[in-house]
């Protein structure tokens, strides 16, 4: 995926989860961000960030920039939390992407409504196999190790209970973790931050919903889907 128009800048300060201040060639700018984590080891004060700049395509925007990626140290992020659906449905589309179990797909369906909740995907294959699969965008990274997610999310935990009942009903299901970054050891869940989430995972594993992680190719203006990453579930003392 791609964005139109990438404009350089300098974090300030974040006054909400929806929109931070930015220096952006001498002006001091309000920017949408586009991801309502906690992202405090990226967003601080001095760091060099990234944003789509919509001039001449504003319609009901309320502020021209979105605050789409960061660079920490020297690792390019891109912390746009729509992008990860979008890399896995490029991949999908273009076969770069091959679910486990699955022959070749008929069928792509985002948004599908399962059970309380609505699942990233729906998928058929030509030989009627179905499938759900939900993305979740990885942005948190400490030495080379990535975890999820960055604060509690009682909705990530429906979404493994939703996909171990679609299992148990003779789907095929997929958690699909989208590290938005590139040089990455393994991935974990972040038992430290909320431990329900990673039990949920590890039950998600033992039931058969299948675990992928993939980082990704990202650079000022954009990301796509690369390489598989080792997923470790072993639950890690002191954390």
């Amino acid at each position: 995926m791609e964005y139109k128009k990438i404009q350089k800048g300098i974090f300030i300060e974040r006054p909400n989860r929806f929109v931070a201040r930015v220096n952006i060639e001498g002006t001091e700018e309000t920017v949408h961000v586009k991801n309502t984590g906690r992202c405090k080891e990226l967003l601080v004060p001095g760091a060099e960030v990234y944003l789509e700049d919509f001039i001449g395509r504003m319609e009901n925007r309320k502020n021209r920039y979105s605050l789409v990626g960061v660079k920490k140290g020297e690792l390019m992020i891109n912390m746009d939390s729509q992008a990860p659906n979008q890399v896995v449905k490029e991949a999908l589309a273009e076969g770069k992407l091959r679910l486990p179990g699955m022959e070749q797909l008929i069928l792509v369906k985002g948004e599908q409504k399962y059970g309380d909740s609505r699942l990233d995907f729906y998928v058929e294959d030509q030989k009627g196999q179905t499938g759900l699969a939900e993305v979740k965008g990885v942005t948190l990274e400490e030495s080379g190790i990535v975890r999820f997610p960055d604060a509690p999310t009682q909705r990530g935990v429906k979404h493994i209970e939703e996909l171990i009942k679609a299992q148990s009903q003779g789907y095929l299901t997929w958690i699909i973790f989208v590290i938005q970054m590139k040089g990455i050891s393994f991935f974990e869940p972040n038992d430290a931050t909320h431990p329900e989430f990673g039990d949920a995972l590890r039950k998600a594993a033992a039931s058969g919903v299948e675990l992928l992680a993939y980082d990704c190719h990202v650079t000022e203006n954009s990301m796509a889907l690369a390489d598989p990453v080792e997923i470790r579930l072993e639950k890690q003392s002191g954390r």
